[in-house]
């Protein structure tokens, strides 16, 4: 494994300069209307279309419904007999896998981070802005990540309150040296956590530090060889840098926002459309599973079967702990039973929000990556199929109370004081001092 930062020069500039420069005016409803409406009945029969599909993940914990679902024969229990759940190297490797499409040697769907789903629909981060309408069917977990920061500022104890960081990294910048701080791809969500937590102590992402891009499994053998000051990742990864004595974590991403949505179970539009009672026994497999995942009294199964080598490859010891919900921040700092822990099932966790989707589609707007001139709630009508969760939750028999009324979660608060209201995005964005929005 390389202990270089991958330089995925194509993610970067396919998102920030190409994206820009050729995509502006294939935007808005008149792309949108290609996409053809969702159709909210199912099939006639209740008969499979399929029973074969090809889904995408990356080593993370938050993969785990995808991961337990093969292992304790949900899959199967639902009909879905061929399910081949396929290791990605690299969020840029899921793109790519994605535009092909399993008839071109790819895959169908993925554990994707949630404004992926998005930037694939609109074209934003492919091969010459070729739209590749996806699908969320659910989302995997709340919460979960963690922003960490190299051993090398350890006596600053980094917090929620990144200002302390900000003067040691203008101080090392000053002096000659690169300062850079790693995500997991542009746009997505480990991207917009840290780029939030920075810009709310006044680190301009764009001007600041350099912002690099690293798969999840390769951050901590990077920090390592001082690659980077700061990144942003999903579990293990941030307690494996604290058990090889290398960083910390500052901040778990529950703390700037409580709840927040991260990953989804997200398919290409075609394979849905193909195939709704395929993807309907396909989406019950993953919320039973996700309800698997939720009960305590899994947690340590869910841990050893994370920890497979097919998996995530890491030890139990590196897993288990946040699983759980105790959190060892590596400063001095431990916390146990986190109401921040990663949740798969609780608190609505698996159902996707359209006012979750609007926020990431609201952040990426912020910082570039998609023009502010969007029709975001046309498009999210398009992608989300919050529809076809409540078919399935009905015919799991979950709970009406377990079940969101609205598909808008209300008013988000975050740690900063900043408030996000679904009905007025612009406000939000007015609030926000450091941006770099585009036309």
């Amino acid at each position: 494994m390389s202990n270089k930062p991958t330089d995925n020069k194509p993610e970067l500039s396919e998102t920030r300069r190409t994206f820009i420069k050729q995509s502006a005016a294939v935007w808005g409803t008149t792309l949108l209307a290609g996409f053809g409406a969702p159709s909210i009945v199912m099939a006639q029969s209740s008969k499979l279309e399929t029973t074969k599909v090809k889904l995408g993940f990356i080593a993370l914990s938050d993969a785990a419904p995808l991961f337990i679902a093969e292992e304790k024969g949900f899959f199967k229990k639902h009909g879905m007999t061929d399910v081949e759940v396929l290791k990605q190297s690299s969020w840029g490797t899921t793109r790519d896998n994605l535009v092909l499409g399993s008839a071109g040697n790819g895959i169908d769907g993925a554990h994707l981070l949630t404004p992926m789903a998005y930037l694939l629909t609109t074209g934003a981060i492919t091969t010459n802005n070729i739209p590749v309408p996806m699908n969320i069917l659910c989302r995997l977990n709340l919460d979960g990540q963690g922003i960490s920061v190299s051993n090398e500022y350890l006596d600053l104890k980094v917090g929620t309150n990144a200002s302390e960081l900000k003067t040691a990294l203008a101080a090392k910048k000053g002096g000659g040296k690169a300062v850079n701080a790693a995500m997991t791809f542009p746009g997505g969500t480990h991207d917009l956590w840290l780029r939030y937590w920075m810009a709310s102590a006044g680190i301009d992402p764009n001007s600041s530090v350099s912002t690099i891009v690293v798969p999840p499994p390769q951050m901590v053998a990077n920090m390592k060889v001082g690659s980077m000051d700061t990144f942003c990742v999903g579990e293990p990864w941030n307690l494996q840098l604290i058990h090889q004595k290398i960083g910390y974590t500052a901040v778990t991403t529950g703390e700037l926002w409580n709840n927040h949505p991260e990953k989804a179970l997200s398919l290409r539009a075609d394979y849905v459309q193909a195939n709704p009672n395929a993807t309907k026994a396909l989406l019950k497999a993953v919320m039973e599973a996700q309800i698997y995942c939720d009960d305590p009294a899994n947690k340590d199964e869910v841990a050893r079967v994370c920890s497979q080598r097919k998996w995530i490859n890491a030890p139990v010891g590196d897993i288990i702990e946040r699983i759980k919900g105790d959190f060892d921040y590596g400063t001095g700092r431990i916390e146990s039973n986190s109401k921040h822990l990663m949740k798969y099932w609780r608190n609505q966790a698996s159902y996707p929000f359209q006012s979750h989707d609007l926020w990431f589609l609201t952040e990426n707007q912020r910082w570039g990556y998609l023009p502010s001139k969007l029709d975001t709630n046309a498009l999210i009508k398009k992608v989300n199929r919050e529809d076809m969760w409540r078919v399935a939750a009905k015919e799991l028999g979950i709970a009406a109370k377990d079940i969101p009324t609205s598909t808008s979660r209300g008013v988000e608060k975050f740690f900063d004081g900043k408030v996000f209201d679904p009905k007025n995005p612009k406000a939000y964005l007015d609030s926000l001092a450091i941006k770099a929005m585009k036309a």
